[in-house]
């Protein structure tokens, strides 16, 4: 940025030291820690921080009630899970145990006639 046209090495400090100045009234204008405009702004805060938090909280509480759901849901899908995988694998070994009937009615049966059939050979 070009310096304006026109200006002595005396205006620049001059006005460097008005600045200087306003920037030190501005700071020290500004309202002190006992003030009660700055009371009432922390107290505002405090109370923003702490609905934030409790707004946190209730979140967390929240998920964790989600998550407790959710787990007593899987829990009862892996009982059901479990119910029917014994039911099944009863009526497997009912399966087997007719087929295993069966099978030794037939072979009872194959031999009778092996016998009959041998009977009427001698």
């Amino acid at each position: 940025m070009k310096a304006p046209k026109n200006t002595t090495f005396q205006d620049r400090l001059t006005a460097a030291a008005k600045a200087k100045t306003a920037m030190r009234e501005k700071f020290q204008a500004r309202p002190g820690p006992d003030d009660p405009a700055v009371i009432e702004r922390q107290a505002a805060q405090m109370a923003i921080a702490a609905a934030r938090e409790l707004r946190v909280q209730e979140r967390k509480l929240a998920r964790e009630a989600e998550s407790a759901k959710q787990a007593i849901e899987k829990a009862a899908q892996a009982a059901e899970l479990n119910a029917k995988a014994e039911e099944e694998a009863a009526r497997a070994v009912r399966r087997a145990a007719e087929a295993a009937a069966v099978a030794a009615e037939r072979k009872a049966a194959r031999d009778e006639r092996y016998a009959a059939r041998q009977a009427r050979r001698r």
